[in-house]
């Protein structure tokens, strides 16, 4: 197959070479049902592409006359208009359902409206997103997508800086990301702290900037026979801004009602022709977020058993447990210049840099008692220290194409390049094998990921049949970099003791240095039939090429059928899926000090091309195996009602996890041997361990309803989710020797009961004149920390309700005014019952759960925010 690609690519440039043709002019206005302009609505005319302005006024350049024009505003039906002259007039459009909204996401050259495609579809728009009142894209989505989440992270190391993911409870690793339309590097980082996702990897979501966004594509449903692996839970594709008519400014800040928390920033976007039918478009955002402190105040450390002086005096024991400090800056762009009749050269991309700083478990005297007079100072007055874990997070995508129609053959040819890196730095600490001659402050190391990717898209309507193919090309690095030697090695002072290495976080060692290489080609075919009016039949399939595995072979069937004036839709689907395991997992190497077993450990990560696995009887790491059964309906019974219910079955084979912690006295046994000669307490490592089943349900429903002078919004969605072990896990003999288990039950409770298993989101939208009232009730429900050995220790945490208000005024149509009380009720999860087991709270430390989660422990939060249009 490689062979034959420079022909195909020489062929599609053949087909694409540019026609200059006479372009017209077409003007007119868009306004709603109360004649009052509406800015920023889209109007779109085959490849080309132009928005409202202020006044709802806008002018787009077409081929030629006649033409057929679509017009889209959020909240409003999708409205087509034959343009016979210059001149349409005014458009009024009416109150609609986002199920007549036209999206991309799995068809690519035949895009369909969420109710005729036959797969399920959100298509959420930028003003959805930003009516939650949060500030961040993937805790938009938390609050708009039930089936979505994602929850601050605290006391994780670099964990904390990233906050995982998960669609469907299938892990971050298991959700294709696209930026418009196309593939979106993974992270750096590999989620090996105790929280949800842990074991994981997946796009740094923080690395999208919500001010770029136009809207949120969710396909709820697998696609690797379209997009390759990852696609298994489902696809969310970003669509960027392309509005140049006019700009908008932000601004905002706000706090925890405890005093702490404050967060500020302003985001920037704007829009430019470039020449009679080109745009770019940019954004520009800063944030600038402060620490929270939710941390427990047992007044005695049950951890290591002291009741003195110094926990009666520091009863939090000098915790800090909250969201980390964090400052992010980016800029975005998307831009387009057409050519010919239907074609475009496009560009889009970012960059973004974030700096975060996270806390460690609290040195007290007495747990490292000489800190060589380093921390004596009248500065640190618990006279003992917390070190810092600090970030330093780079994230960049950038993307290039051409794509058009020439002679009935559709084509898209496109690079795509992105990266993200993170360097880590641990202050506040001590090398304690250096004695006095310790340093403080540690470059730890760091971590980096790059992708290339190239993709060649073709389609060609055959009558009732769109056959469309292509192929895909992508090379990926992952990168470990070693840190100071300070950081890592054995001082051997003869003042010094403990571990050797910075505390909380020895150095990346040049032994655990990797750059790993590795690249895979896969070529799919699809084809879209409509049987009759009414009736869709989709068929795809897929292989790909791995360069470190082997290859791949998966299909995709799926069905659609129209009743009742196309206001009902039944739809099915069937397909296989796969997951590549990713370098990160394959070749990560290094030690962390945690509480394993009830006490402080150094516990080390051995990478899976490491003899002392084979040793231990675990295999090189294989690719996941998954299906997807979709099946459901979507409806428009009455003017402004659109309901949605689908229910979805996904069994995930050979599953990729991150191993308990084994750990053993017995040097007789060879877990005993490996430790004593690493000289660590625990060691973990990656394999394929498990298979899971994960069923559910998901509802939306979106009810516009006139009243008057005034309009009600109301939207109901809801993911009812349940995940399972399917047979026994096999702990390999060696390690079964030592009396451990491979996967224990804390680490399937991280699968199993880490995320609510039903989320439920009622919200309430009513708008009069210049004001707006939203008012959003999310339930959580329940989530279980399962006991590694005991059952009787398990904890449940209670569902919640989390109720979020936001009140906006418009003075006019450039200035607006908006109050968001967000968590109103100000609720917490339940606190934790350690049942007996210190390690549960780590000896009081924390009081609310970190290794389970709903929706994180900051309590209500009031900001405002002021946006202007100009």
């Amino acid at each position: 197959m490689k062979q034959f690609l420079p022909l195909v690519w020489l062929f599609v440039l053949a087909l694409t070479t540019p026609k200059l043709l006479a372009q017209q002019i077409v003007t007119g206005k868009v306004v709603d049902e109360n004649a009052q302009g509406l800015p920023g609505a889209t109007i779109v005319s085959g490849s080309r592409n132009a928005a409202t302005d202020l006044d709802g006024n806008f002018s787009i350049n077409v081929p030629a006359l006649p033409t057929t024009l679509a017009i889209s505003y959020v909240g409003y039906a999708t409205q087509t208009v034959d343009a016979a002259k210059n001149d349409v007039g005014t458009i009024q459009l009416v109150e609609g359902s986002t199920l007549n909204d036209v999206v991309i996401v799995g068809a690519r050259f035949a895009p369909r409206t969420a109710i005729t495609a036959p797969v399920p579809i959100d298509n959420i728009k930028s003003a959805e997103l930003l009516a939650t009142g949060q500030t961040s894209f993937d805790k938009q989505l938390m609050y708009t997508v039930p089936s979505f989440n994602s929850t601050n992270q605290t006391i994780s190391d670099a964990t904390a800086h990233f906050d995982p993911f998960d669609l469907r409870g299938l892990g971050p690793s298991r959700t294709l990301v696209l930026v418009n339309g196309k593939r979106k590097n993974p992270s750096s980082l590999v989620y090996i702290n105790d929280t949800p996702g842990k074991g994981e990897v997946g796009v740094d979501m923080k690395s999208i900037p919500a001010a770029a966004i136009e809207r949120i594509e969710v396909l709820r449903d697998g696609a690797s026979p379209q997009y390759g692996s990852d696609a298994i839970a489902g696809v969310i594709n970003v669509v960027l801004k392309k509005d140049y008519t006019f700009s908008t400014a932000n601004v905002y800040s706000g706090g925890t009602t405890e005093g702490d928390g404050f967060f500020y920033g302003y985001n920037v976007n704007t829009g430019f022709k470039i020449g009679d039918r080109g745009y770019i478009n940019v954004t520009h955002s800063f944030s600038d977020q402060a620490e929270t402190n939710r941390a427990g105040t047992p007044g005695q450390d049950y951890l290591f058993e002291v009741d003195n002086d110094w926990t009666q005096a520091y009863p939090a024991l000098g915790m800090i447990v909250g969201q980390p400090n964090m400052t992010l800056g980016d800029v975005f762009y998307n831009a387009a210049i057409p050519f010919g009749d239907n074609g475009e050269v496009y560009s889009f991309g970012g960059i973004t840099y974030r700096r975060g700083r996270s806390y460690a478990l609290y040195r007290t005297p007495y747990w490292r008692p000489n800190d060589f007079g380093l921390y004596s100072g009248p500065d640190q007055p618990y006279n003992g220290f917390q070190p810092t874990f600090d970030t330093d997070i780079f994230d960049n995508t950038f993307g290039f194409g051409v794509r058009g129609e020439r002679n009935q053959l559709k084509y898209d040819i496109s690079y795509t390049r992105g990266s993200n890196t993170v360097d880590y730095t641990v202050a506040n600490s001590l090398n304690t094998t250096m004695g006095p001659l310790s340093p403080t402050t540690f470059r730890v190391g760091g971590y980096g990921f790059n992708h290339h990717v190239m993709n060649l898209d073709l389609a060609r309507q055959l009558g009732r049949v769109q056959l469309a193919g292509g192929t895909e090309m992508r090379v990926e690095n992952f990168t470990a970099k070693a840190g100071e030697e300070a950081s890592y090695i054995d001082g051997m002072n003869p003042e010094g003791y403990g571990p050797a290495g910075a505390q909380s976080f020895p150095g990346v060692q040049p032994q655990n240095e990797v750059n790993a290489v590795r690249y895979n080609i896969g070529a799919y075919l699809q084809a879209d039939a409509d049987i009759t009016e009414n009736l869709l039949l989709s068929v795809a399939a897929r292989a790909e090429q791995y360069s470190d595995f082997g290859s791949t072979l998966n299909w995709k069937a799926a069905a659609r059928y129209k009743f009742w004036d196309d206001k009902l839709t039944l739809r099915a689907s069937y397909s296989t899926g796969f997951r590549a395991p990713s370098l990160h997992q394959i070749y990560l190497s290094n030690i962390q000090t945690l509480i394993s077993g009830g006490t402080v450990s150094e516990q080390g990560t051995f990478n899976n091309e490491s003899s002392v696995l084979r040793r231990l009887g675990v295999d090189k790491l294989a690719q996941e195996d998954a299906t997807n059964l979709t099946a459901g309906m979507a409806m428009q019974p009455i003017k402004g009602l659109s309901i949605s219910v689908d229910y979805y079955n996904i069994a995930v084979d050979n599953r990729i996890v991150y191993s308990s912690s084994i750990s053993s006295s017995d040097t007789t046994t060879l877990v005993g041997q490996i430790l004593g000669d690493n000289n660590i307490t625990s060691l973990k490592f990656f394999l394929n361990a498990i298979n899971t089943r994960t069923s559910g349900i998901d509802v939306v429903l979106n009810y516009n309803l006139p009243l008057g002078n005034s309009k009600l919004g109301i939207n109901l969605a809801a993911n009812f989710n349940s995940n399972k072990i399917d047979g026994a896990i096999i702990t390999p003999a060696p390690i079964a020797a030592a009396g451990v288990e491979v996967f224990d039950r804390k680490e399937q409770s991280r699968i199993l009961t880490a995320r609510p298993n039903n989320k439920i989101i009622l919200g309430l939208g009513y708008e009069i004149g210049k004001f707006r009232a939203t008012l959003n009730n999310t339930r959580f429900g329940s989530v279980t920390w399962q006991h590694a050995t005991d059952a009787t220790k398990d904890q449940t945490f209670s569902a919640k309700f989390v109720t979020d208000l936001q009140l906006s005024y418009a003075f006019n149509q450039r200035f607006m005014a908006t109050l968001n009380l967000n968590n109103l009720l100000d609720v917490y999860p339940d606190v934790i019952d350690t049942k007996g087991d210190v390690v549960t709270d780590l000896g009081g430390r924390f009081k609310y759960p970190w290794g389970v989660n709903q929706f994180g422990f900051n309590g209500r939060t009031i900001s405002g925010n002021l946006n202007i249009r100009f």
